[in-house]
Formats: structure tokens, sequence, C-alpha cells
């Protein structure tokens, strides 16, 4: 086939997903950096203050703050996907001691999908 078809094209963008999500469990972020373009970027909420910023950001937490988490769970709530732009929606639960909802957009470069964009949600503890 030429052209992708949009299962192919889901497939690949669940491959990046999951990188994200093992660097997460695994409180590693060499795991989930492949997922991510260089210029990616990270914003949340924190009480009521926008923090966030370069991409960077969020594999120093990854490495400095978490742990190992071998009962993470994850779901891909949703894939959108036209042409080369797509967005996602991954929920998380016990990423050391966490539960999040992550929004993720994603581009198509040079034949292969990045995360450029994640925006989250920290759930309430229990």
């Amino acid at each position: 086939m030429s052209n992708p078809t949009y299962v192919q094209e889901y497939n690949a963008i669940v491959a990046v997903l999951s990188q994200y999500n093992q660097g997460g469990a695994k409180a590693d972020s060499s795991l989930m950096k492949p997922a991510f373009n260089e210029q990616a970027t990270m914003f949340g909420v924190d009480g009521d203050k926008l923090v966030g910023g370069a991409i960077q950001n969020l594999y120093d937490v990854i490495d400095n703050s978490f742990r190992p988490s071998p009962e993470a769970k994850a779901a891909i709530v949703r894939i959108d996907i036209v042409g080369t732009a797509a967005s996602a929606r991954v929920d998380t639960d016990n990423v050391s001691g966490f539960r999040f909802t992550d929004f993720f957009n994603l581009l198509k470069v040079e034949g292969k999908w990045t995360i450029v964009s994640k925006i989250y949600h920290t759930h309430p503890s229990a």
C-alpha cells in the first residue's frame, strides 16, 4: 500500500503513546523521550496556577520525583486522526501514586508520529 490506512496510523500512534506510558510507569524518561518532538511542550494547572513549559520539565520530574510503578495502568481513551495531525487522551492510574488524564497533540513529521504538546490534569487523591 502506498498510503497508510487509518488502522496503520492508529497503531503507530498507540506505539508512541505506549512509549510515554512505559517511561512513566518505570520512572525513566529515556523510555518516553522518543515519543516527543524535541520542541514539545507540557502544561498543567497546580492549584490555580499554570505550570509547565519545555518538555524537559517532564523528564526532570519523571527522573527525580517519580518511582517505578509496576501497578500502573493506562487506558487510551481516544485517538482522533486527520491527515498528519492527531490528538489523543490517555488516562493513567497509580503512576507513582498519582492519577492523570493527559491530552496529547501529535504530528506526523518525516513519516513518523511525534508528540508536540501535552496538557494534563492531576486527579485528587482518593
